[in-house]
């Protein structure tokens, strides 16, 4: 899943970006409105943190802007204010949800997750499975018949991004987009690292070399 964080507070998006970097996401921060409305119009983000008072562009014309567009995107919205109107106003421009600065991170987390929750499983299961595999998106669980296989946030990201295409062939440009950052810049063959990792935890019958196209995750 990969995230984008729209905070002026460089501090603050540093320390969110770390923290959910660590629990599996891919993440990307820019400080502004006008950037954010930017980035989260190119469609490639699972959920925006979107904070209300911004240079360039405040949070609510930010997202605004974006569900008059036709793109919705979870959007969780910050904020240092308190009160009603302020919430209302935050949900009545299309956010998905509505946090008061100072927060608890295992209340943003749990709150992140629930978005994505609601989004991924509208008419569908957060359980994926092939074979005897089980991918527990919600709990983050992975389970090979009855048995549990652990699996580092990195690994899990991998594997649930060929588990939501189970039979398909998934690229390795597609995987570095959706769990590694845009800021990206080291070793692509990273990927392959991981796969292999994966491949010693789950089977290595369960996830398919494509020569030149990427991975294929079968049952097995």
């Amino acid at each position: 899943m990969r995230l984008l964080i729209v905070e002026d507070e460089r501090r603050l998006a540093v320390s969110l970006a770390r923290g959910l970097t660590a629990e599996g996401f891919a993440v990307d921060v820019v400080h502004d409105g006008l950037e954010g409305l930017h980035r989260a119009g190119e469609g490639v983000y699972d959920l925006v943190v979107l904070d209300i008072m911004l240079p360039g562009m405040n949070g609510y014309r930010v997202c605004a802007a974006l569900r008059d567009a036709g793109n919705e995107v979870p959007i969780l919205m910050l904020t240092a204010k308190d009160g009603e109107y302020d919430e209302a106003e935050g949900l009545d421009t299309g956010a998905d949800d509505y946090l008061t600065k100072p927060f608890s991170y295992v209340v943003l987390v749990a709150r992140v997750r629930a978005l994505l929750r609601r989004r991924g499983t509208a008419g569908a299961s957060p359980v994926l499975r092939a074979g005897a595999l089980r991918i527990d998106t919600a709990a983050r669980r992975v389970f090979r018949d009855d048995t549990e296989v652990a699996l580092t946030a990195k690994e899990f990201a991998v594997l649930e991004q060929l588990a939501v295409r189970v039979g398909e062939v998934v690229g390795k440009p597609e995987i570095l987009e959706h769990v590694w950052d845009f800021a990206y810049d080291g070793d692509p063959n990273i990927v392959e690292v991981y796969i292999s990792a994966l491949r010693r935890k789950i089977g290595a019958a369960s996830i398919q070399t494509v020569r030149g196209a990427g991975y294929r995750l079968v049952a097995a």
